[in-house]
């Protein structure tokens, strides 16, 4: 490891560097140990003093907004570094990426220590998430928030936050698509006691009021702290500090104007706010997860609830239709098309090189209950599907021990089958209860009917309550996976007639702003083949 040479003194105690190279600024690479948080990675710079104030700060936002070089600003504020000593430290090592990838592909947890009451009075904590809207796709969107999820539930992870920065460049100049799907995101993942500490880190500046990018964070209808003008909260960054100094001295020294300033104002932000507990953003990622888990099995049901049914009309019809035979001829047949469940390979592979794939699969059930989404679970016991040892999407609510995850999940099929009337007889038998004993098998069948759609009813509800859960606790509660998810609920209501809970749901599904309505048009684009919904 290089050893300094070109730093001024008050620099010489930090040895976790490496010269990239010298110049003007000379650069560094810092070196931070490296520990986990569960699955996470954790880079700590310095040694903690538990008598010390942290205050905690979670960056989200666009791929190339520039959140990666505002880490870095961050940390070398924080360790005093200044235009004088001629010098740059990197806690993130630059990559050759395009503009439209992200630069960091997993949640990284950074710990600057040591440089309490120099710069700060705290300690520093910055948590840095994938950029949205990235190359890698919509399903990368969606696992961060999973990620999120483990990093706020683990012993060992983060509690509290005292900010939300939300990162995007002063060139956004209208609400793109693009842009309203990634707040739309972002803003989606909190709960209602977040809103005062979300505010807007603002790059590539030239220090004036970046008015069109506000304009595009009105139009997007997203919450935030606001200023006395009832503007977002918002600072200032211009993103070039790294760059060679021997040539347009005078703009680069401009630029470290902004960036002093805009960190002066933001770390400010930061001592008078107070933090923010997750506990209800814990609930909103769960309730969330439970949501898309509970109806995406729920569509998997009412699918093999309705064959089931028409099964049985099959059988119903037949058995009408030869009733006057049968009692001449035992040698009654009729075919129809059963429904069966089989398991389907699915892709095991790892995400990012460390999670496995799989579902979460019920084996007395039969069902999935937890695909496509359960990515950060190593066993059915830590997915969050499960809870108190028990499952809260499958039918019977089996055990843990119950439950797979492998890499296959169940799918449904038909298969033509011809059945007898002892067929019939010894299935009837098999399912009547003693209350049954005196049905006609006509009777029975009919009543098989009305069971499914009983059970289709429930859960109809227990994925209404989800939603409603959501309404209570979230910042923004129609996002736009939810969306999706209330065009579903709606129309199956509607079959079942509940005035009531149809009312609600659509009171929640009108709540469209101008920002999820483009949101919902990028993903339209994105994913040409998802439901008609998005062609509204």
């Amino acid at each position: 490891m290089a050893m300094n040479t070109n730093t001024s003194s008050k620099f010489d105690n930090i040895t976790c560097k490496e010269l990239i190279h010298s110049g003007s600024p000379a650069l560094y690479q810092l070196n931070p140990k490296k520990e986990n948080i569960g699955t996470l990675t954790k880079m700590t710079l310095g040694e903690k003093d538990p008598n010390k104030k942290n205050k905690t700060i979670l960056l989200v936002g666009e791929t190339g907004a520039g959140k990666s070089t505002l880490i870095n600003a961050l940390v070398n504020y924080t360790m005093g570094v200044e235009w004088e000593d001629n010098v740059w430290f990197q806690i993130i090592k630059e990559k050759k990426k395009s503009q439209c990838e992200s630069q960091t592909s997993d949640v990284i947890v950074y710990e600057i220590f040591g440089f309490e009451d120099q710069t700060l009075p705290y300690s520093l904590t910055i948590i840095d998430t994938p950029g949205f809207g990235s190359t890698a796709g919509i399903e990368h969107d969606a696992i961060i928030s999973q990620r999120l999820f483990d990093l706020f539930r683990s012993d060992n992870g983060v509690h509290e936050i005292n900010a939300v920065g939300l990162v995007l460049t002063q060139t956004e100049c209208r609400l793109s698509d693009r842009l309203s799907y990634i707040l739309n995101s972002v803003v989606s993942l909190f709960g209602k006691d977040m809103e005062k500490n979300i505010v807007a880190l603002i790059t590539y500046s030239n220090g004036r009021t970046p008015k069109n990018a506000l304009k595009a964070l009105e139009d997007a209808n997203v919450k935030f702290a606001t200023n006395e003008k009832n503007q977002p909260v918002h600072f200032l960054f211009d993103n070039c500090l790294n760059e060679d100094r021997t040539e347009d001295i005078e703009d680069l020294k401009h630029a470290d104007k902004i960036v002093m300033k805009g960190m002066r104002q933001f770390l400010d932000f930061l001592e008078k706010t107070e933090p923010q507990k997750l506990e209800t953003t814990v609930d909103v990622l769960n309730e969330r997860i439970r949501l898309t888990a509970c109806v995406q099995n729920l569509q998997e049901k009412i699918h093999l609830i309705d064959l089931k049914q028409n099964e049985i009309q099959q059988t119903q019809e037949a058995l009408e239709k030869y009733e006057q035979e049968m009692k001449k001829n035992e040698e009654f047949t009729v075919e129809v098309d059963e429904p069966y469940r089989e398991k389907e390979p699915i892709d095991g592979g790892m995400w990012w090189l460390v999670f496995f794939q799989g579902a979460v699969c019920c084996t007395v059930c039969e069902e999935n209950c937890h695909y496509p989404g359960c990515t950060m679970a190593p066993s059915p016991s830590w997915c969050e599907v499960m809870k108190g040892g028990r499952c809260t999407v499958c039918t019977k609510k089996c055990p843990v021990s119950d439950h797979v995850k492998e890499d296959w999940r169940f799918v449904t099929k038909t298969r033509k089958v011809k059945k007898t009337l002892e067929d019939v007889k010894k299935k009837y038998k098999k399912n009547k209860a003693d209350s049954e004993e005196k049905m006609s098998l006509l009777e029975f069948l009919q009543k098989e009917k009305e069971n499914l759609e009983a059970n289709k009813t429930q859960l109809l509800d227990e994925a209404y309550e989800h939603v409603v859960k959501l309404e209570e606790i979230a910042l923004k509660v129609v996002s736009l996976s939810t969306y999706v998810h209330l065009d579903f609920l709606i129309k199956e209501m509607e079959k079942k007639k509940d005035a009531e809970k149809v009312k609600k749901l659509k009171q929640m599904s009108m709540k469209k702003d101008k920002g999820l309505l483009a949101g919902l048009q990028y993903l339209r684009n994105k994913l040409p083949n998802m439901p008609q919904i998005f062609q509204r």
